[in-house]
């Protein structure tokens, strides 16, 4: 099986290799600074291209600005393994490198065996998975996948007010080229993540591992309420035009939505403006979030939500401007690589549970509508992410890592399975 009935990955390096990498932060709970196209996120990347060079990989980046490096196979047809290096400002020590650096651990691996692999190998950074400085998630990831449209996108503004499409630029991405990026999956037979779970439910199953089933469905929105800025003495409160009291009203309305559906929502942020203590906001905008498991029940909590934010807007007298800046259908992972990775679990000592969905979009999202997909979750303790306190047990992620190794080396054994599977 040319070395690899059996990959065996070292946690502790893998370990080792997040704590480097935090240390560019500070340290393990100093909260992540590594924000896409910004110059902290470019550090973090040329330090994992020093790591790559190390192994002796020959690197490319694409038209989205993926990181990509091979080990090459007795074939040209390939495994994908990676992750992403980004993260939202403050974030965790774990959230996206732990796969990252299990991928990076990976290809250490093959790349001292003393014969090829049957396939490549090639592991990814996607570019800008959090979408946390603009609003739109899996960049790279989409580009790949051919679900970015850049006319889309490129307006958007981050606080400073850079667009989008300048802050790739200032990186050495041409966001209307980025869609080029989909050639990088010619030959590509599959696809493998780990990530932490980032949620409460396998510390409460008492369980350090699963696999994934797939990603719930996602519908993502700038709604904007426009009505007329006025002084706060002078302003009676049946005259005042106020936006933000549409859109908090509207909120309010919104989460009862999610609750009575099952699903969640979240409205991230309200900015307004002129934003000052003695003046009514006369343009407020609101960033809502919607994930459902049912693509049916997704659609009908969006169009719960654009009826209380109609009702808010006629309430107080304002104008609603609506813009989709991402949706993701729910993605279902390959059946045979879930469960490979479910076995994996098993036998690594993290029990056999079922698979569970996860309710965060990764980039495991886009490539699983295009090539066979898994994914296996590392337990979160504290069950939460996005948030310096991130953390998993030193278990869970020796259980990860090793599960993870062993279903890298089931899709190399059974490459010609993955091959020859219709797009799942």
């Amino acid at each position: 099986m040319s070395g690899v009935a059996r990959l065996t990955l070292d946690p502790a390096a893998v370990i080792a290799d997040l704590d480097e990498i935090a240390t560019q932060s500070g340290g393990r709970f100093a909260g992540a600074k590594r924000l896409a196209w910004t110059p902290d996120w470019l550090a973090a990347r040329a330090w994992l291209r020093g790591k790559l060079e190390e192994i002796g990989l020959p690197l490319s980046e694409d038209a989205a600005g993926n990181l990509w490096a091979t080990v090459q196979g007795e074939t040209d047809a390939f495994l994908i393994v990676g992750s992403h290096i980004d993260a939202v400002p403050e974030g965790g020590w774990l959230d996206g490198v732990l796969g990252l650096m299990t991928a990076l651990e990976t290809v250490r691996k093959l790349a001292a065996l003393p014969s090829p692999p049957p396939i490549s190998v090639r592991f990814v950074d996607w570019a800008d998975e959090e979408g946390a400085r603009f609003t739109r998630s899996l960049l790279g990831s989409s580009a790949c996948a051919g679900t970015l449209v850049p006319g889309d996108v490129q307006a958007l503004r981050d606080a400073g007010g850079t667009t989008l499409a300048d802050a790739l630029a200032t990186c050495g991405v041409d966001l209307d080229r980025a869609v080029g990026a989909s050639s990088s999956l010619d030959g590509a037979i599959g696809y493998l993540e780990l990530h932490i779970e980032q949620g409460p439910v396998l510390l409460d199953a008492g369980r350090l591992a699963s696999a994934v089933s797939g990603t719930v469905g996602v519908e993502r929105h700038l709604i904007t309420f426009t009505g007329q800025a006025a002084h706060a003495g002078s302003t009676p409160m049946h005259l005042r035009r106020d936006t933000l009291a549409a859109a908090a009203q509207a909120a309010l309305a919104i989460r009862q939505t999610a609750i009575d559906r099952g699903g969640v929502a979240t409205v991230g942020n309200l900015s307004s403006t002129p934003g000052v203590i003695t003046a009514v906001a006369g343009r407020t905008e609101m960033q809502l979030d919607q994930r459902h498991l049912d693509p049916a029940t997704l659609a009908a909590m969006l169009a719960d939500a654009l009826t209380a934010c109609r009702a808010a807007a006629d309430a107080f007298g304002c104008t609603l401007d609506v813009k989709r800046v991402f949706a993701a259908a729910p993605t279902h992972f390959h059946p045979a690589l879930v469960g490979a990775a479910r076995a994996a679990i098993a036998d690594a000592g993290g029990g056999y549970g079922d698979p569970i969905p996860s309710g965060p979009l990764h980039d495991a999202t886009e490539i699983g509508r295009i090539l066979p997909t898994a994914m296996i979750f590392a337990q979160s303790d504290p069950p939460l992410s996005h948030a310096a306190i991130e953390n998993s047990p030193d278990a869970a992620l020796r259980v990860a890592i090793d599960a993870y190794g062993r279903t890298v080396a089931w899709a190399l054994a059974n490459h010609a399975v993955l091959a020859g599977d219709d797009v799942p």
